[in-house]
């Protein structure tokens, strides 16, 4: 999965330098307007930007502000401080994957289509679905993870 998910990222991320740079070339170098390439970057970015976050859930590697793990002296206290975070997390994201879901229905009822290239939308708007489904699934398995390792001596703090 890793390695899958280093492939899928990389070739999102050259075909959005590629496109971005087609356009300074044709725009600035060129002088013409290459009509429609907001359209086919629309895809790709948020790809990108969504899988990029699916990725981070799934490695537990999210930015993390514990302050209060400063004042934490046990690691089992630390534990379920991040225990605790996570469930908060899981609440938000489950509230924001039921959202999603309804603008995904959304989407697929009214059949948007993209502004200039009349695109069907539905390509970039279920990867909000389908990337907070996947980071909701990955931080509840964190918190299966962390809570069966609250009584191990070695314990999973890697965020800690």
């Amino acid at each position: 999965m890793n390695t899958a998910a280093k492939i899928i990222l990389t070739s999102l991320l050259v075909a959005v330098a590629g496109l971005q740079f087609s356009q300074v070339i044709t725009r600035y170098v060129l002088g013409i307007s290459f009509m429609g390439m907001q359209d086919m970057l629309m895809y790709p970015v948020l790809w990108l930007y969504i899988l990029g976050s699916v990725n981070a859930s799934r490695e537990d590697q999210q930015i993390r502000a514990n302050v209060l793990e400063i004042f934490l002296k046990s690691d089992w206290a630390k534990k379920v401080q991040l225990i605790i975070s996570d469930v908060v997390s899981l609440a938000i994201a489950s509230w924001l994957t039921f959202w999603a879901w309804d603008f995904f229905m959304y989407s697929l009822e009214r059949e948007k289509m993209s502004p200039v290239l009349y695109w069907p939308t539905i390509y970039s708007d279920a990867a909000l679905f389908l990337g907070l489904l996947a980071m909701s699934l990955f931080t509840a398995i964190n918190i299966v993870t962390r809570f069966v390792s609250l009584n191990d001596k070695k314990g999973a703090l890697n965020n800690a």
